[in-house]
């Protein structure tokens, strides 16, 4: 495997393959349950045992999305969804899709005419390359409750729902989210999650950890258990994502520097605070929209298809084509 540090480093050699490619192409054989469930089993605080793999419409298979993100669709013993992606660049608006992912999980999966009582649990998990949001946390776990207004207390559910529902809490009936923020991972992993998210960012699974999941990842993601041509491909996927990381991360700084310097320029001309504070907001709006044409022009370049442009940098269809 191979191991990013940052802009423009070259891959460093490990043993084990990249968690994104193997849940594309070895995690989903039955054999290799034990791998996810025990990721599952740590992440969930619970005992997760996969009863089937089952088809997600979101998987989608053009020339981008299959460097870019994998996803996943598991169903537990207990009946439950649990929806598993690995998006490995920005996307502005993904709070959004983990929101449209599991509401359209929660529909696709009743038949029509069953009781709302028939609504399955879902759980979504996040595992994300990028910075996402804003927070100083590597794990978040977001979840439904409804609090007072004027008393502030949270509504419970009756002894009869309880008893019905085989839970304990309204929250637990909900879509729950998880997100992983596996690039800001840089220390040393003290507890069996950070473990995995250890693994995650470096590809390494260190002789000492013992989370569950990873002493069968040790056994079935080697690298040497590959064919020549499997290798190849793999390759060939961490080499796409590298550069189309080092593509956004240039034009992002570029960006900034254009920004900045228009902003000074304005500011100077203005000679007053006011005209400067305009100058330099302008100018770096500037910059941010001459990043995203910048980000459009090289993913088109790559024959990434125009919708998938837009969805990444905001820009219209028709801004893109004229590039």
């Amino acid at each position: 495997m191979k191991k990013e540090n940052g802009k423009g480093d070259e891959l460093m050699a490990s043993n084990y393959i990249r968690f994104d490619w193997a849940m594309k192409r070895l995690l989903r054989n039955k054999a290799n349950f034990a791998v996810l469930e025990g990721f599952l089993t740590t992440l969930l605080n619970e005992k997760i045992v996969i009863q089937k793999l089952l088809e997600s419409e979101s998987n989608q298979e053009d020339e981008f999305d299959k460097y870019n993100r994998v996803d996943m669709l598991a169903e537990n013993s207990k009946g439950e969804l649990i929806l598993i992606e690995v998006q490995n660049n920005n996307e502005y608006a993904y709070f959004q899709r983990m929101l449209f992912g599991t509401s359209k999980l929660v529909t696709e999966y009743i038949n029509r005419g069953e009781g709302y009582d028939k609504v399955r649990k879902v759980y979504s998990v996040n595992i994300v390359y990028f910075s996402l949001g804003s927070g100083k946390d590597i794990v978040y776990h977001g979840k439904t409750e409804f609090r007072g207004i004027h008393q502030g207390d949270v509504l419970e559910l009756t002894p009869f729902q309880k008893q019905t529902f085989k839970v304990d809490s309204v929250s637990q009936l909900y879509p729950e989210y998880y997100i992983l923020k596996v690039n800001d991972f840089n220390q040393v992993a003290r507890s069996p999650l950070e473990e995995w998210i250890y693994y995650m960012n470096t590809g390494d699974i260190p002789d000492s950890a013992t989370a569950p999941g990873l002493d069968e990842a040790r056994q079935r993601l080697k690298l040497d258990k590959m064919t020549k041509e499997e290798l190849n491909a793999y390759y060939r996927h961490l080499d796409n994502i590298v550069i189309l990381r080092d593509n956004i991360y240039t034009e992002r700084a570029e960006g900034r520097a254009e920004g900045r310097a228009e902003g000074r320029a304005e500011g100077r001309a203005e000679g007053r605070a006011e005209g400067h504070a305009e100058g330099r907001a302008e100018g770096l709006m500037e910059g941010r929209m001459e990043e995203k044409r910048e980000m459009a022009h090289n993913m088109k370049s790559l024959n990434i298809p125009l919708d998938t442009i837009s969805q990444v940098t905001g820009l219209s269809i028709e801004e893109i084509k004229s590039l």
